[in-house]
């Protein structure tokens, strides 16, 4: 089977947790190659998800390390054994591949947190928020490649929040919801849109208000993505040029603990609405 060009990020998590098993096993790629009689340049390419490996050879790799955790064997090889294209490579080549991997994250999640200081979720947002947003990139899109990346970011919102199931939890400071993207009219479907997705029995928002205690961390978004197991928890920052997403565990910890201490500031969900509701009518 040839290499794939360009991995995406999750096929480069699975190589990097099979490299995480073999230096916990103190194997070296000569070793592991030895295992399936392969080159152990084959062994560093599948490391970093450049060749598939099948969910076989990633139990036997995990037998070979000795890695006892049954339930992260489990979930590593039903990632092996992936091989239909998500509804996000229709938009390859039209839309940076960092939101293509902020698609396939949110599709494979088992339950998300995020914070947002500047803006809505992004799957949250409406049509002519989106637009509006992207309008302001620098340099302007063209038109085909603007209302490409208003698509994707539409059939996000249905997957994630109109047909989602797992539990979603948005943090959205108030400067997020008082900017008035695109104007007063789009500002105020906005708003409703949000309350509308805080109505869905798995998403919860709550907001941090101008007169809580400050807010954790440097003031980018966060977005906390759980696995099937906490092994495979991941975290994706916002980044001028393009997502960042952390896989180390006390990495990950350490930003859950964020979003966790700005609910602790946060208003409860009720008070929530209630805030964005006289925002919305203040508009």
């Amino acid at each position: 089977m040839p290499p794939r060009a360009t991995p995406t990020v999750r096929q480069e998590r699975l190589g990097i947790e099979l490299r995480k098993m073999r230096d916990c096993a103190g194997r070296t790629t000569t070793q592991a190659a030895a295992l399936f009689g392969l080159d152990r340049t084959k062994i560093t390419q599948i490391e970093k998800g450049y060749y598939p490996v099948t969910p076989d050879r990633i139990r036997a790799l995990a037998a070979e390390y000795e890695e006892g955790d049954v339930e992260y064997i489990d979930a590593l090889a039903r990632m092996a054994g992936e091989r239909h294209k998500g509804w996000w490579e229709e938009y390859r080549g039209s839309v940076p591949t960092g939101f293509l991997d902020t698609s396939e994250l949110e599709y494979f999640a088992r339950g998300m947190m995020t914070y947002q200081i500047c803006h809505p979720p992004g799957a949250m947002q409406t049509e002519e928020y989106s637009r509006a947003i992207f309008q302001d990139a620098y340099p302007p899109l063209r038109p085909r490649l603007l209302e490409s990346r208003v698509e994707s970011r539409l059939r996000r919102s249905e997957i994630l929040m109109e047909q989602g199931s797992h539990p979603y939890t948005a943090v959205v400071h108030e400067a997020a919801l008082r900017m008035r993207f695109g104007g007063a009219e789009v500002a105020r479907k906005q708003l409703e849109r949000v309350l509308e997705f805080a109505e869905l029995p798995h998403v919860t928002i709550h907001v941090v208000t101008f007169e809580a205690d400050g807010f954790k961390g440097a003031g980018q978004a966060i977005v906390h993505a759980r696995g099937p197991v906490p092994r495979l928890d991941t975290v994706q920052l916002d980044a001028v040029g393009g997502p960042v997403f952390l896989h180390e565990r006390n990495q990950v910890q350490n930003y859950r603990q964020i979003i966790d201490r700005m609910i602790e500031r946060s208003l409860d969900p009720k008070r929530s609405c209630d805030l964005i509701n006289r925002i919305k009518k203040g508009i």
